[in-house]
């Protein structure tokens, strides 16, 4: 009984670890993503796309709280 708890609670944490390192990834390819439309929406004299640059502020800070929860995880666990 005990050792299919404890295999079943490995799988789960493994599993766990396997989607979060998959959400880390996709929010930092967003940011990258964010980032460069924001970049090439701000070098445009159009209001439409300067409004637009401004507005992807909303998504950018965000995850720029994420990416810097992951650096530091990153960080912690080197060392």
């Amino acid at each position: 009984m005990i050792s299919t708890v404890t295999t079943t609670t490995v799988s789960t944490i493994t599993t766990a670890v396997g989607i979060a390192a998959s959400l880390g990834l996709m929010a930092v390819l967003t940011l990258i993503v964010f980032l460069a439309v924001k970049e090439l929406a701000g070098a445009d004299g159009r209001p439409r796309l300067r409004a637009l640059g401004r507005a992807l502020n909303v998504g950018i800070i965000p995850l720029l709280l994420v990416f810097g929860a992951i650096a530091a995880a990153k960080v912690v666990e080197v060392l």
